[in-house]
């Protein structure tokens, strides 16, 4: 089980097959604001498939695939953070997040972030984070700008977003990059 202190009130921590009915709340409850990006939202109408998601995801961690994380607040799950498309001969992976409505706009996400970048480069030796999204994601583009990720590029309707084809931002940082601003 991974889990990542972030202060008295935040950790990031493995989900747990307990978790499951918790995350689906909170999917559900947020579910109109978080299907705009995110089409795996559509896909969750259960407590099944929270389910189903959490014990492939501790099968992802045990093969080394990816690692996904729940955000907790005062051990409430309110989000989620994860890497995967995870090339371990390269030592670079892309990491993704969420974060229920209610709380956003509070440096959940940044907070959480940083943390999960300092575990990810160090604890894993990533050389190489990269973070996408949809070019009218002005939100990502605000987290990745204040975690020094760089553009890197622009693929043309290189994601679907509720089945329109949607520009895709590629930004990344360095582990180099990440020690330096973080000294």
């Amino acid at each position: 089980m991974v889990s990542i202190l972030i202060d008295d009130e935040l950790l990031l921590r493995t989900y747990q097959p307990d978790d499951a009915a918790a995350l689906f709340n909170v999917i559900s409850g947020s579910r109109a604001h978080l299907r705009t990006w995110l089409g795996w939202v559509d896909r969750t109408t259960k407590p099944e498939h929270s389910l189903q998601f959490i014990q492939q995801s501790l099968q992802d961690i045990n093969t080394q695939q990816s690692l996904t994380l729940g955000i907790f607040r005062n051990r409430e799950i309110i989000g989620g953070i994860g890497m995967h498309n995870w090339d371990q001969e390269l030592k670079r992976a892309q990491i993704g997040y969420w974060l229920a409505k209610d709380f956003e706009g509070k440096g959940i996400i940044i907070r959480s972030a940083r943390r999960f970048l300092d575990f990810l480069f160090q604890k894993l030796d990533l050389n190489k984070i990269e973070l996408h999204f949809a070019v009218r994601n002005t939100r990502s583009a605000a987290v990745a700008q204040k975690l020094g990720a760089k553009t890197e590029g622009i693929v043309r309707a290189g994601c679907l977003i509720n089945g329109i084809p949607e520009d895709l931002v590629i930004t990344g940082i360095l582990r180099s990059e990440w020690k330096q601003q973080n000294q």
